[in-house]
């Protein structure tokens, strides 16, 4: 039986989306305005497809109004630029959300560059890392992955995650880096970890908290976890599963989540802990846009 708290991704991310939903429809009240979500996928990658649809619906579920833009894999860069400027200009549209990976004649530090700041939902724009990286939270769009991770970790403790110590796996500019800089800005003591560190499983053992973003299926074992360790898996790794049949496969974290569960105080699981609260935020970050794009006063924040 396992000890450790499940962490329910699923029923966070859709209370955070209930308040989206009323936001939104205040903001129509306010404005007129439905707060605009443009999405671009170039390519048929598969599981881009699911994404890029699991953000529309989403989107389309609050009250927003949804654009995908769905471009061919030969789609030229200059193409994809274009596409781009013509949604920086448009007034309906408050986010931009280019899926990524592109195809590889495509640039995706031009194309990422190109998305007005005010309009990037995804967090990635140099503008927006900047201010995060500086403290300034407050004014910036937040990377949705380490958003949602840290509602998920306020949820479990408690708002003040102050002193704690956390061990951060993994430094990818998409979750590791900003989400340093979040648990900094909550005044955690914290540690960024990889793949090369020495010692690693002693460092994650010193943690209250680990954020396990290394892209490793199952690398961080249960025996690494420290007794009563809140533990936040962004790992999402495709596995073979022949004990489901010929050719089958199954989702696994970066955690042994089977032996990680009787060390663990809480734990998320994969499927259904950190993927569902990446869109919940995808949605907060298109109303924030829209509210300072339209020049309203901002509402309470979410985390």
């Amino acid at each position: 039986m396992p000890n450790a708290q499940i962490i329910d991704g699923k029923a966070i991310a859709e209370s955070v989306r209930d308040e989206i939903t009323k936001r939104a429809a205040k903001l129509l009240d306010e404005s007129g305005k439905r707060p605009g979500l443009a999405v671009v996928l170039v390519g048929e990658d598969p599981a881009s497809q699911v994404y890029v649809r699991n953000k529309d619906r989403a989107a389309e579920a609050c009250g927003f109004n949804s654009v995908k833009h769905t471009l061919s894999a030969d789609t030229s860069e200059a193409d994809v630029l274009a596409l781009v400027d013509q949604l920086n200009n448009d007034p309906e549209i408050h986010g931009i959300l280019v899926q990524l990976p592109l195809p590889d004649h495509i640039d995706e530090s031009k194309v990422l560059r190109l998305i007005r700041p005010e309009k990037d939902v995804d967090g990635f724009h140099p503008v927006n890392v900047g201010l995060l990286t500086a403290g300034e939270r407050d004014s910036a769009l937040v990377p949705c992955t380490p958003a949602g991770s840290l509602v998920l970790l306020k949820r479990t403790l408690g708002d003040t995650l102050s002193g704690k110590n956390a061990v951060v796996v993994g430094r990818s500019n998409i979750v590791g880096k900003p989400m340093a800089s979040l648990l900094l800005q909550e005044s955690c003591t914290v540690t960024i970890a990889h793949s090369r560190t020495r010692d690693l499983p002693d460092v994650v053992r010193a943690a209250d908290i680990v954020v396990a973003a290394v892209g490793r299926p199952e690398m961080i074992k249960g025996d690494w976890i420290a007794p009563g360790a809140t533990v936040i898996d962004v790992g999402i790794n495709r596995i073979p599963a022949p004990e489901r049949g010929e050719g089958k496969s199954r989702l696994v974290g970066d955690v042994a989540f089977e032996e990680a569960v009787t060390h663990a105080g809480a734990i998320t699981p994969v499927p259904g802990g950190v993927g569902p609260m990446t869109i919940a935020m995808l949605i907060v970050n298109t109303l924030t846009a829209a509210r300072r794009l339209l020049n309203l006063p901002e509402e309470e924040a979410l985390f």
